[in-house]
């Protein structure tokens, strides 16, 4: 019952705290101190022991840890045609009154511009993973583009309606994909975290405030991803990862998945989705109920926010909890999300990140065989 293609029986979402060799050299490339090259050498080493340390771990899908990242998605959108990253208030405001003064603003039309940074990131993972190993590239979801800052956050005159704007970024979102697997990616993830926003009452209440409808946002941003997806190849492999916000540790919403989960299930042509369970804040399993057949939910069940590690035992009767919606035989394992959305990392130590990683391949094992 393992899975030789993605998503795998014991996964994880991407982020990986960054080495104190990193967080060095980024310091000193900020400061002036350490040029672009010096910067790239760096992270290069440092992801090749990052590779390694996962394929001992036991994974199988393996990514750079996002270590070339400040942002799990301004480092990706910003770099996107008709995109502007400013200094504002971001929309993120997370619990404990923390906030992120950074946010993007459409200042001409969206559009893919052929070449990416990231491209070269996953080159280089691609060619230094071992036999038996994947490599998988994690890029924001194309609801990113509006779900923060929606209207407000478009330069007058470029778009007379929404729905040339939506169109616009799941084109541009296609040629991203088109050039992630002729680059050789045949594991991508999309992280949407909005359709758990969508789940949370207050969220709701300000896409109702700024003049978006909490009822149609799901249905829109499915479309967006249809329009991403709608040549996608056979053979790759594409995931979505929910979250309800992680930055050092805290969150931003809370709410089951009941209010998406039709929508989330069934009117995208992705085949996994990964969705965090650790906590009462996500509800419980009986959306579940909703998964066709053919397509698998990684159970995030162990928090990345924390260093405490779980009981084996609870988290084989979590599994057993969820089996009960949906067959087993469709269920896999991961953290709840990253364990460094940010290049800051959530509040515990590398050693307690890893002690989690091998425990999640060690139940996979015991529960998959």
């Amino acid at each position: 019952m393992q899975r030789q293609t993605p998503p795998f029986r014991a996964d994880m979402v991407g982020s990986l705290l960054r080495t104190a060799p990193v967080k060095a050299a980024r310091e000193s490339h900020a400061a002036g101190t350490l040029d672009d090259a010096g910067l790239k050498a760096v992270e290069d080493a440092e992801i090749v022991k990052l590779i390694a340390r996962q394929e001992a771990v036991g994974l199988k899908g393996v990514t750079d840890g996002e270590f070339r990242r400040a942002f799990w998605h301004f480092d990706f959108l910003e770099r996107l045609d008709g995109v502007t990253s400013v200094t504002a208030d971001s929309g993120m405001n997370f619990k404990g009154g923390v906030g992120i003064a950074k946010a993007l603003r459409i200042t001409g039309k969206v559009g893919w511009p052929g070449t990416h940074p990231m491209l070269e990131h996953f080159t280089f993972l691609r060619d230094h993973v071992g036999p038996g190993s994947t490599p998988k590239m994690t890029i924001p979801g194309p609801s990113m583009l509006h779900y923060r800052g929606g209207r407000k956050m478009m330069n007058p005159g470029i778009y007379d309606d929404m729905d040339g704007f939506y169109n616009d970024v799941g084109t541009a979102y296609r040629g991203a994909v088109d050039s992630f697997y002729a680059a050789g990616c045949r594991y991508l993830q999309l992280d949407d975290i909005s359709f758990a926003y969508l789940c949370d009452p207050e969220q709701r209440e300000m896409l109702r405030a700024r003049g978006d409808d909490p009822e149609k946002q799901p249905d829109i941003y499915a479309g967006m991803v249809r329009t991403a997806l709608a040549a996608k190849p056979a053979d790759l492999a594409i995931t979505m990862h929910l979250c309800r916000g992680n930055f050092r540790s805290t969150f931003i919403a809370s709410g089951g998945y009941e209010p998406v989960a039709e929508v989330l299930f069934n009117a995208m042509p992705v085949d996994g989705y990964f969705m965090e369970w650790d906590s009462d804040r996500a509800g419980g399993f009986e959306p579940l109920r909703f998964l066709p057949k053919g397509k698998f939910v990684v159970l995030g069940l162990v928090t990345s926010k924390t260093g405490m590690l779980e009981k084996k035992d609870d988290i084989r009767r979590r599994i057993d909890e969820a089996a009960r919606y949906v067959s087993l035989d469709q269920l896999c394992l991961s953290p709840q999300c990253g364990f460094a959305s940010t290049e800051e990392g959530n509040i515990l130590a590398e050693d307690e990140q890893w002690a989690k990683l091998a425990m999640i391949v060690e139940i996979a094992r015991e529960v998959w065989g």
